[in-house]
């Protein structure tokens, strides 16, 4: 995917305020918009103008997508990946940051937007229908009170270990987030949470705080912040739902001949049978020893994949081990499957 340098599309510093940005904006659109360029790259062209304009004239997108432009590979026109969970900690306001609309429409935005940015939108939006938006409230037409609007929910992406879904966890979260100052620059603002960690939860499940969002307007109450669990990357363990996985590396004698080894679990050490006859790919479940459940969901499970580790030949008696290995097989070829496969392909 190809990292987008939004501000060299619209041709501004990094340092542009919100006037200047707005200023870019409507020249090039003047110059790209398709009812007035004859281009055959017209449509395209614009479409890029405002997706650029879309990220950088809100300032939630904008704080979040600064925070990419030291990240490998950002601006030398190579293969762009995101790091993992790039996102979590930044808070964005219902109806823009993330879960904004954009002027150019979902279907003209490029992959490198919808990886950023699209999939919290759809998320935002789904919250929305859920909760039936925003309640308004309105008194009487003729001369009662301003209509009142309950605040707007506000949402954000929180890391957190797998082990804090095993046993629950009482976290302190730095959310940032920021708005336009006066000057039209953008501000930026922390806010840190002491946030009560349900025992059970996995990734994709939200935590809702209760009036943490926008302020509501003529009495009504304020909006919530819901919080996205994300799982931190672990070598050691990936969670799917509430299922657990886990490589296990075994030596070539337990793989062949069977074993029972002692292994570290999310949920504690385990003792697990290795069978004998190992082969690639294969995997042991321990039942129940996923992350939790709650309610009437029940737990996970733990799959261990059993990966073959070799010991290093460093030694004269491990020189001496493995010529011993290779003339107890001397008709073994340990590349006749993979040459089978190739000729039945």
């Amino acid at each position: 995917m190809e990292f987008k340098d939004y501000y060299k599309t619209l041709g501004v510093a990094k340092t542009a305020t919100a006037d200047e940005i707005k200023k870019a904006y409507r020249k090039l659109a003047r110059k790209h918009h398709p009812d007035v360029s004859k281009a055959p790259d017209a449509t395209t062209r614009m479409a890029e103008v405002n997706e650029a304009n879309d990220v950088l004239a809100d300032p939630e997108k904008r704080l979040a997508y600064d925070s990419l432009g030291n990240a490998p590979h950002a601006q030398d026109g190579r293969e762009f990946r995101p790091p993992p969970n790039w996102d979590a900690g930044f808070e964005f306001s219902e109806g823009g940051g993330r879960g904004g609309a954009g002027r150019s429409g979902a279907g003209d935005h490029s992959d490198f937007f919808e990886q950023l940015f699209g999939r919290a939108a759809r998320s935002q939006r789904g919250q929305a229908r859920g909760q039936g938006g925003g309640a308004r409230f309105a008194d009487d037409d003729f001369g009662g009170p301003p209509m009142a609007a309950r605040g707007g929910d506000h949402h954000a992406r929180i890391e957190l270990d797998i082990l804090d879904a095993y046993e629950g966890a009482d976290r302190t979260i730095v959310l940032r987030s920021a708005h336009l100052g006066e000057d039209g620059n953008v501000v930026n603002e922390e806010r840190n949470l002491q946030v009560k960690i349900p025992k059970g939860m996995f990734e994709g499940q939200h935590i809702r705080l209760t009036g943490r969002g926008s302020p509501g307007t003529g009495g009504a109450p304020a909006g919530d912040l819901l919080l996205e669990v994300v799982f931190k990357p672990d070598p050691r363990w990936r969670a799917e739902g509430r299922d657990v996985h886990q490589r296990v590396p075994v030596a070539p004698w337990e793989a062949a001949l069977g074993a029972t080894a002692t292994v570290h679990t999310p949920s504690g050490d385990a003792a697990v049978t290795v069978p004998a006859g190992w082969k690639p790919g294969r995997k042991l479940r321990l039942k129940g020893r996923g992350i939790p459940g709650s309610g009437s969901q029940e737990a996970g499970h733990v799959y261990l994949e059993l990966v073959l580790a070799l010991p290093a030949a460093d030694s004269d008696a491990a020189r001496v081990a493995y010529a011993a290995m290779a003339s107890a097989f001397p008709h073994f070829d340990p590349r006749a499957a993979a040459d089978n496969t190739s000729a039945g392909a």
